[in-house]
């Protein structure tokens, strides 16, 4: 039964940890940057795109050429927010002795 106990104590350790995560990726952002810096986006920790940032000189350029770079930028950004996601959730679970254990993401 005392291992029972243990699982459960650890589960709401767990929860209680996820929760405060939770709060903290909301605030984090990650800026993604593209052609030379002349685009760049930032993110909220829910994939929502918060500001952009087009450089005069991009402005010059072809439509085709600015969407490549706005989509570069975008997925720059993505990229950066899941690996400070994943770093926020890792401290979460250091410690927690769950053997095996991988996040879907």
């Amino acid at each position: 039964m005392t291992d029972f106990k243990k699982i459960l104590d650890k589960a709401k350790e767990l929860e209680s940890k996820m929760k405060e995560s939770q709060e903290k990726i909301k605030n984090i952002q990650a800026e993604g940057v593209s052609g030379s810096n002349s685009v760049k986006i930032t993110l909220n920790g829910n994939n929502e795109m918060i500001n952009i940032n087009l450089s005069d000189e991009v402005i010059k350029e072809d439509k085709v050429i600015i969407e490549d770079l706005i989509v570069a930028a975008y997925n720059n950004a993505k990229s950066e927010l899941k690996t400070k996601t994943s770093e926020e959730l890792s401290k979460s679970t250091s410690g927690l002795g769950i053997p095996g254990f991988k996040w879907p993401f």
